[in-house]
């Protein structure tokens, strides 16, 4: 080399712990994706109560008739229901992967927007406000709640950091 040049001198010891260190907590990373799963199903119940989309947009209003006759605290959630929308988002952790849902059948109506029609021709009915509907179809607007927020992102990263800084603490 010319000009400068530094010379440090690397304690192969310390070094080769904490590449042994390092390699347990990689080598089954189930335990962090279990904590990475409980972040983001933290904050899909967040968004539960916010009534936002993971993108931060608002969802859609309901429809004034239902509000009015509406049990519970805010959009896609009911008072009295055990078990409801938002209580049921849960989380699966596996090796390399976690995946995060729900169980509930109705779930992808209010994620993905849709149009329910009546079988055979027929008639949907439902309570509405104070009254009942009769209608061939209704247009449920997407109300997304599964997904990973900005915030989401900045925690998943935090949990990843963190677990490995603590994996490879002297």
């Amino acid at each position: 080399m010319t000009g400068s040049s530094l010379t440090y001198r690397i304690d192969a010891e310390l070094v080769q712990q904490a590449f042994k260190k390092l390699e347990r907590a990689v080598k089954d990373t189930t335990p962090i994706m279990r904590a990475v799963g409980a972040a983001l199903v933290e904050g899909t119940q967040s968004r539960f109560e916010k009534g936002v989309a993971p993108d931060g947009s608002g969802w859609a209003p309901l429809n004034p008739g239902y509000a009015a006759g509406k049990r519970g605290p805010g959009i896609l959630r009911e008072s009295g229901m055990r078990g409801g929308l938002m209580a049921s988002v849960t989380m699966r952790a596996g090796r390399d992967q976690v995946e995060v849902g729900t169980n509930k059948v109705y779930a992808a109506i209010h994620q993905f927007g849709g149009t329910i029609s009546a079988k055979g021709g027929g008639y949907l009915s439902f309570r509405i406000g104070d009254g009942f509907a009769r209608v061939k179809s209704v247009t449920i607007p997407a109300r997304p709640f599964i997904g990973i927020s900005a915030e989401d992102e900045a925690e998943v990263a935090e949990v990843v950091t963190g677990a490995l800084a603590r994996a490879t603490a002297q």
